[in-house]
C-alpha cells in the first residue's frame, strides 16, 4: 500500500492547527468534580465543535459536558464496512502552568542546546533529554520555558483533523464511516466517563494520545487516586507540650511508611508504583495526593489495601481519626478487552508499516481514555502522537512525527476498507 502524499501545504495546515490549539488555555483540575472540570475548557470544546462543522464533517455536536463528535462520510458504494473512530482529549495536564503556551518554531534542529527563555536562560539540551538527537534536521515545536506545551494530547487532536480534512479533500481514497470524538478532562481520569459511546457507533477506536513514533499501545495500568488526609491538634506553641500534634509533621511521618523504591522515578516496565502527586499542610491538618498503578490487578488490589493497612496503623499509633483515607478507582488495564480482537492491533500495525514506520508495541506506564472506553464496550488502542517530554517546561514535539501520525490515521482508514 502506498502512503500518502503530504506536501508542504498540508504540513502547514497541520502546524498551524496545532499552534491555534496550544496557545487555548484549557487545563483541567482534579478537584473539580463537574465535567468539564474548568470553564476555560469549553474554548477548546466550542472551536474544535465549529472547525468541524466548518470542514463539513456530517452530524457534528456537541453536548451539555462538552464532549465534541463529527463524522466523515462512507465514500463507498455499498457500504459494509465497521465505522472505526479516532478520539484525542483537549484538556492540559494540571503538573504544571498551561495558561499563556507561547510555542517555539526551531527549524532544521541542529542537535544543539536550545535556549527557550533568554531571561530565565530555560534551555532544552540533548545532553539532559538524549532523545532530541534522533530529532536532528527536524523542525521542533517547544514552550519558551515557562509553560507546558500541551501536545498531551492537542498533538493528537491536530492529526485528527488534519487527517479528516485530507480524507474529504480526497475521495479518490475509499473509506467506510470514521468518527471522531474529543473530550476533557483526560488527564484527571474522567475523560470517558460520560462519552457516549452509542452514539459515537464505532465498532473500535484508537486514541492518538501516545509519545514518541511508533508507540502501539493495549496493555495499560490499573489506577486509582487516593487521598490521606491528616488531622492535628494545633495550639498556642507557648503552651504546646503535651498537647499539639502537628500535622504537617505527621504527614512526613505518613509519607515515610510507603516503600521508597516503588515510586515512578524507581520503577520501570511493568512494575507499578505509588506516586504522591501533591501535599498541602499546616499544623491543624494536612492532605497528601496519591496515584496508585500497576499493570497486575491482584498487585493492583494489593498496593490499595497496603495504603489502607498504613492509615489503620497509623490511628492505632495516634488516635482513631487522625488518619482519612479515601481511594476511588480510576480505570483498569484494558488488555483482557482484545481477546478475540487482535484484528484492531493488526491494522494498526500494518498502517504504520505501509507509512515506513517501525510499530514499537508495548504496555502504557499511564493511563488512557481507550482504557475505560474499552471497557464501556469500545475497543481503543493507543497509538503515537508523538510528543516528547510531557507535563512540563521541557515539553517538545516534531512536526515529522506529527506528520507520520496523519498518515497513520489515513493508512488505518483505507485498511479497514481493504480488509
Amino acid at each position: 500500500m502506498q502512503t500518502i502524499e503530504f506536501n508542504h501545504e498540508w504540513k502547514m495546515k497541520l502546524l498551524n492547527r496545532f499552534l491555534t490549539y496550544v496557545k487555548v488555555y484549557s487545563t483541567s483540575d482534579p478537584e473539580n468534580e463537574a465535567c468539564p472540570s474548568t470553564p476555560q475548557q469549553w474554548d477548546m470544546a466550542h472551536l474544535l465543535h465549529e472547525e468541524l462543522k466548518q470542514l463539513g464533517l456530517s452530524d457534528v455536536s456537541i453536548d451539555e459536558h462538552g464532549y465534541v463528535f463529527g463524522f466523515i462520510p462512507s465514500n463507498l458504494e455499498n457500504d459494509d464496512e465497521p465505522v472505526v473512530g479516532f478520539i484525542a482529549h483537549y484538556d492540559s495536564s494540571p503538573d504544571f502552568n498551561g495558561k499563556g503556551v507561547n510555542p517555539l518554531i526551531w527549524n532544521d534542529y541542529n542537535g544543539q542546546d536550545l535556549l527557550l527563555n533568554k531571561e530565565t536562560s530555560f534551555t532544552l539540551s540533548p545532553s539532559k533529554f538524549e532523545s532530541l538527537k534522533d530529532y536532528v534536521g527536524q523542525t521542533l515545536i517547544t514552550t519558551d520555558g515557562t509553560s507546558l506545551l500541551s501536545a498531551d494530547d492537542k498533538a493528537g487532536i491536530a492529526e485528527i483533523v488534519t487527517a479528516a480534512e485530507y480524507l474529504l479533500a480526497h475521495p479518490e481514497i475509499k473509506h467506510g464511516r470514521i468518527a471522531v470524538g474529543f473530550n476533557p478532562d483526560e488527564e484527571i481520569g474522567r475523560g470517558a466517563h460520560l462519552f457516549n459511546v452509542e452514539k459515537f457507533g464505532a465498532e473500535w477506536a484508537y486514541t492518538m494520545d501516545g509519545g514518541e513514533v511508533g508507540e502501539l499501545e493495549y496493555e495499560n495500568f490499573n489506577a486509582a487516586g487516593a487521598v490521606v488526609k491528616i488531622n492535628g491538634l494545633s495550639v498556642h506553641p507557648g503552651y504546646a507540650f503535651g498537647k499539639m500534634l502537628n500535622a504537617s509533621l505527621l504527614a512526613a511521618e505518613f509519607i515515610q511508611l510507603l516503600p521508597a523504591n516503588e515510586t515512578p522515578a524507581t520503577t520501570k516496565g511493568y512494575e507499578g508504583f505509588y506516586h504522591l502527586t501533591g501535599l498541602t499542610s499546616e499544623t491543624s491538618v494536612a492532605k497528601l495526593q496519591y496515584i496508585i498503578r500497576d499493570h497486575d490487578a491482584e498487585k493492583f488490589e494489593q498496593r490499595k489495601q497496603f495504603l489502607t493497612q498504613k492509615v489503620e496503623d497509623f490511628n492505632k499509633k495516634y488516635g482513631e481519626g487522625t488518619a482519612e483515607l479515601e481511594i476511588k478507582d480510576q480505570y483498569r488495564n484494558m488488555k483482557q478487552q482484545f481477546e478475540g480482537k487482535m484484528h484492531i492491533i493488526d491494522i494498526a500495525e500494518q498502517a504504520m508499516k505501509d507509512a515506513n514506520i517501525e510499530p514499537k508495541i508495548k504496555a502504557i506506564r499511564g493511563g488512557t481514555d481507550g482504557a475505560t472506553l474499552s471497557y464501556m464496550g469500545l475497543p481503543c488502542p493507543n497509538i503515537f502522537a508523538g510528543g516528547l517530554n510531557f507535563h512540563g517546561p521541557y515539553e517538545y514535539i516534531p512536526l515529522e512525527s506529527m506528520e507520520k501520525a496523519v498518515k497513520v490515521i489515513v493508512n488505518i482508514a483505507k485498511a479497514v476498507k481493504k480488509r
